[in-house]
């Protein structure tokens, strides 16, 4: 039987090559920025941070950053990146940081990978100022269901969306820990997106047949689906090479958008 790694050991994996392909995309850091209401000199925390990419592109804008996450490979790639910056290995669920010392907490594609989406969002309201704000970028299970990759690999992102909160559960979440939702905001990939994650190809489907780009990806990342990558690629380049790509798109067209930004405060 095929054995799926944990999401830390995959991510001591994955952060091998990761910044070949994963690096800040302007325009995200510049939403991340801007839903922060980042201000000079007071303290963000980066939850689940990677390598880093996010959180040295905001320490960048004037921000004070510390950046969290459990898989130490990705954090010793940040502590290349930034010295300035406090990196801690840790998980949402324990943050060691003291209470009310945080101005903002940005958590960016990493809740799915929680052991507790309750525990970790009281930690989160534990460390926020009571004037501070929550930033959350995600990606629903129907917005990963309705995205044309399952045409071709279905086993694969019907297993991602089954550890993706759902947006009930993130709402009822945030109220249960006493976080009021202020803002929502889809986001959609645009053809320019630089950090080439999950729904990197959504314009540009020759991208998936970089290996390197998909060992940066989570989902292709998953040993158990390694057959079905394998089986969907080839039908993927009969696909483009036929003109029948066009016809898969437009069957998965929608308006819910790829990703989600939430924003909650105290």
């Amino acid at each position: 039987m095929t054995t799926i790694p944990t999401p830390n050991a995959r991510y001591d994996t994955i952060g091998k090559s990761y910044d070949s392909t994963r690096r800040a995309d302007p325009y995200l850091a510049e939403r991340m920025f801007h839903l922060l209401k980042g201000q000079a000199g007071k303290t963000y925390l980066d939850i689940g941070c990677g390598s880093g990419n996010y959180t040295v592109a905001l320490h960048g804008k004037g921000l004070d950053f510390i950046g969290i996450d459990p898989s130490e490979e990705m954090l010793r790639k940040a502590r290349l990146k930034n010295s300035d910056i406090e990196w801690k290995q840790g998980t949402a669920e324990n943050i060691d940081i003291p209470s009310e010392s945080m101005d903002g907490v940005l958590v960016s594609l990493s809740i799915h990978h929680w052991n507790s989406l309750v525990d970790g969002f009281k930690e989160v309201g534990r460390v926020l100022k009571p004037d501070g704000r929550v930033v959350l970028f995600t990606t629903l299970p129907e917005q990963t269901r309705n995205y044309w990759l399952h045409h071709y690999f279905p086993n694969m992102i019907e297993d991602s969306t089954k550890i993706l909160p759902t947006y009930e559960q993130i709402t009822s979440t945030f109220k249960n820990v006493g976080l009021q939702i202020t803002n929502e905001e889809k986001y959609s990939v645009k053809p320019d997106l630089e950090d080439w994650f999950l729904f990197c190809g959504k314009h540009d489907p020759e991208r998936y047949f970089n290996e390197t780009i998909r060992k940066g990806i989570s989902s292709f990342a998953m040993l158990a689906h390694q057959q079905e990558v394998a089986e969907g690629l080839k039908q993927l380049r009969i696909d483009i090479d036929s003109g029948a790509m066009t016809e898969v798109m437009g069957q998965y067209e929608n308006d819910l958008g790829d990703y989600l930004f939430m924003v909650a405060k105290p």
